[in-house]
């Protein structure tokens, strides 16, 4: 499994609605449930109708295309990252999953990950 480090600081948001989200941006990532409009995209493209937002995050990809019958590959990345002390945000999607962590901790996890995956 390989890591790929993506450019740029993120931000995980909570919106009114999706209306302003830029669906066209290279990363969008948004999450609808009955309690709430969640939004993870480039810091400089979050939506003007922001309701609650944190900022400082970066980001990781699982390079490849991930099988729906592969078993554990958050689960073991989330492992790794606590014996660091470092929280992630994960988000998967039809090919593969992103992790995102606190800028602070970009260098620490970067190193974690590469050295045992």
């Amino acid at each position: 499994m390989k890591i790929k480090r993506l450019d740029g600081d993120f931000t995980i948001c909570k919106v009114t609605d999706f209306s302003e989200v830029d669906f066209e941006a290279e990363y969008c990532f948004t999450a609808k449930t009955d309690e709430e409009n969640s939004v993870v995209c480039l810091t400089r493209g979050t939506p003007k109708n922001t309701v609650a937002r944190e900022d400082g995050w970066r980001g990781f990809r699982v390079e490849g295309v991930l099988d729906f019958s592969l078993v554990g590959i958050l689960a073991k990345i989330s492992s790794l990252l606590a014996e660091e002390n470092i929280g992630l945000f994960a988000v998967s999607t039809y090919n593969t999953d992103y992790i995102f962590v606190k800028k602070e901790n970009e260098a620490a996890a970067l190193r974690k990950l590469q050295n045992a995956l």
